[in-house]
């Protein structure tokens, strides 16, 4: 991935966050248009731009973020109620920032199918 993003600023504390974990792996910060009372993303520091640019080699890292996201969960103290970890891909994927990040939310009882808009529901 060659363009930097507003992941990247973030890393590179170029703009503000309100940053909840760090390592020197991953970053986790609360997003700014939260979709639960509790909604993080967890993004590695290592830019990819999105799920299919993963490789083997990213493996470890990409695992980490889950890690982390348990992290959180017991720290938080969601582990057990529960939570919802999402990565999206591309355009009809929802992906809007290309650097894969996981959105982690909890505080609430989460339905499925998450979408709910059968007009746009082709599947």
């Amino acid at each position: 991935m060659s363009q930097e993003t507003i992941f990247t600023k973030i890393i590179n504390r170029e703009i503000p966050a309100d940053i909840i974990y760090e390592d020197e792996q991953s970053l986790a910060f609360k997003d700014i248009n939260p979709q639960a009372p509790f909604h993080v993303l967890i993004i590695p520091k290592t830019p990819i731009a999105t799920i299919n640019d993963i490789s083997e080699e990213h493996a470890p890292l990409v695992g980490h973020l889950y890690v982390v996201a348990a992290k959180l969960a017991k720290q938080f103290g969601f582990s057990d109620d529960g939570f919802r970890v999402v990565m999206n891909c591309n355009d009809h994927g929802g992906q809007t920032v290309y650097h894969i990040h996981l959105h982690m939310l909890a505080g609430k009882e989460m339905g499925w199918p998450p979408y709910q808009d059968k007009k746009k529901q082709n599947i």
